[in-house]
């Protein structure tokens, strides 16, 4: 008896295709929902540091006097709370995934200096 289930099953598996896709000749699609890498438009930032005190591991550090923004990419969890508190939506999470940290280092992002006076 237990032939005929293990034939039966080994039938279905070959007739059935694979379960899986094969990644790296097809790539996987993205669904609606999904959240990726934080996004960060330096031009409308007015460096204010609400997004900085919602997040709630503290991967983002905002510097109003210097104008610097940071992030530690291996403390932010994608969580969209930084998103949701932005003023000036300057904040995005994309659905596409960034390559991963191999550093602890900060990525800083500051303001550019004002051209000078003449």
């Amino acid at each position: 008896m237990a032939l005929f289930t293990f034939a039966k099953t080994a039938l279905r598996n070959l007739l059935q295709g694979p379960c899986t896709e094969r990644y790296p000749f097809v790539r996987r699609t993205m669904p609606a929902g999904v959240r990726g890498a934080l996004q960060f438009e330096q031009a409308t930032c007015i460096y204010c540091g609400i997004c900085a005190k919602k997040c709630p591991t503290g991967a983002l550090k905002v510097d109003r006097a210097t104008k610097t923004w940071s992030i530690n990419r291996l403390r932010c969890i994608s969580c969209n709370y930084c998103v949701a508190a932005c003023s000036k939506k300057c904040l995005q999470l994309d659905t596409a995934h960034m390559a991963p940290a191999q550093t602890r280092d900060r990525e800083v992002h500051t303001a550019p200096a004002p051209p000078p006076a003449s």
